[in-house]
């Protein structure tokens, strides 16, 4: 099956920093597709490629099979709804989602009445059926966002590029228009690629999450995987849910980070040396300090710091003896919140088999300095 876009071999640089390296993917059609990554990792440089907006250095950009990386922008047939909304003032509402159909260059042209039946079936489609007339500056923020995806997906394209489309709103707002985005692509059947900072937003949202990394594709898996399986500890380290300890791993088969010796996986296929390793917050129980642990667990001991809450789930964090600042996340949904004692040591406790360890010296340095 052809895919709906493929990226060949981009490379993008600029005054000598390179943004995008040998970066290749394929999407397929009517899939929701997240891209993450932290700040820098080249996810605006790359959308802005497959937009028309700027020039590869190198590669090619397939829109269904055909080469478009020479087209400009406007005759791409593809949608772009920006972070900050780009809707003009001066227009109402209706105006705005017209605008495109008033001015393409290419396709039907729409008689009035049709323009206008286009027009107000895409307003219905993301709710704004009543607000046509009203000016741009008479609506909320979550309204102008929603104006900004009619005004891309009146034209019909091919694919449509969400540069950090949920950013710029308030946290309500935020989830009512993730379960909007995704209803709105299924209706349509069209692929949607959505650029987000934000990991538990991309995981939410993408049938499929791409993990970007210094200018090249990191991982791309569906949302169970890369979240439960990580392929880097640098991946690990941007879902922003992992512990992450530099050491290395002992001639026994043990990691040793600082005074600690963790036990790893039981099928872990790494020899001995330097390596990264990974456990998620979610895993870690607390018990007393000295508490007997099977063979088949990790255990590291850590003083109370501090608890933080956040509604649904609860932060407790400890610091080891090597000053090492580790997270334990709480599900509020599970039992009465534990309280413990601040400055009291206590053990962490977390099975070995849902650890990672990797050998990715890049993370070790970022691992020991947090």
């Amino acid at each position: 099956m052809t895919p709906i876009l493929e990226l060949r071999n981009l490379h993008k640089s600029y005054r000598g920093v390179a943004a995008l390296r040998a970066l290749s993917m394929r999407v397929n059609a009517n899939e929701y597709i997240s891209l993450l990554g932290p700040s820098g990792s080249g996810k605006s440089t790359l959308l802005r490629i497959i937009a028309g907006f700027e020039q590869p250095d190198a590669g090619d950009v397939l829109l269904a099979g055909r080469s478009v990386v020479s087209e400009p922008a406007h005759r791409r047939n593809i949608g772009f709804v920006f972070q900050n909304f780009a809707l003009f003032p001066h227009l109402s509402v209706f105006e705005n989602v017209a605008f495109g159909l008033k001015h393409r260059e290419r396709g039907e042209r729409l008689v009035p009445m049709a323009l206008r039946k286009r027009v107000d079936a895409m307003l219905d489609l993301v709710g704004l059926g009543d607000l046509g007339q009203r000016d741009i500056t008479q609506i909320s923020g979550g309204q102008k966002q929603r104006v900004a995806l009619a005004r891309s997906l009146v034209a019909d394209p091919k694919i449509i590029l969400l540069d950090e489309p949920l950013g710029a709103l308030d946290a309500n707002l935020r989830e009512r228009m993730m379960v909007e985005l995704r209803r709105i692509r299924r209706e349509l059947d069209i692929t949607f690629l959505h650029v987000t900072g934000n990991e538990q937003e991309a995981l939410a949202m993408g049938d499929s999450v791409v993990v970007l990394d210094s200018g090249t594709v990191a991982q791309f898996s569906d949302p169970d995987t890369v979240y439960n399986r990580p392929a880097s500890a640098r991946v690990a380290r941007f879902l922003n849910c992992y512990n992450i300890f530099a050491g290395t791993i002992e001639a026994d088969r043990r990691f040793r980070t600082g005074a600690a010796l963790l036990a790893c996986p039981a099928a872990l296929g790494l020899t001995s040396g330097p390596a990264t390793y990974c456990t998620r917050a979610d895993t870690i129980r607390v018990v007393a300090a000295g508490a007997a642990t099977g063979p088949d667990q990790a255990s590291l001991a850590a003083r109370f710091v501090t608890s933080e809450y956040a509604g649904r789930t609860i932060t407790h964090f400890f610091r080891s003896s090597d000053g090492r600042l580790i997270d334990v996340e709480y599900h509020s949904s599970l039992r009465r919140p534990e309280e413990f004692e601040v400055g009291r040591e206590y053990a962490l406790v977390w099975p070995a088999e849902q650890a990672l360890v990797f050998r990715d010296h890049a993370v070790a340095g970022l691992a020991a300095a947090e």
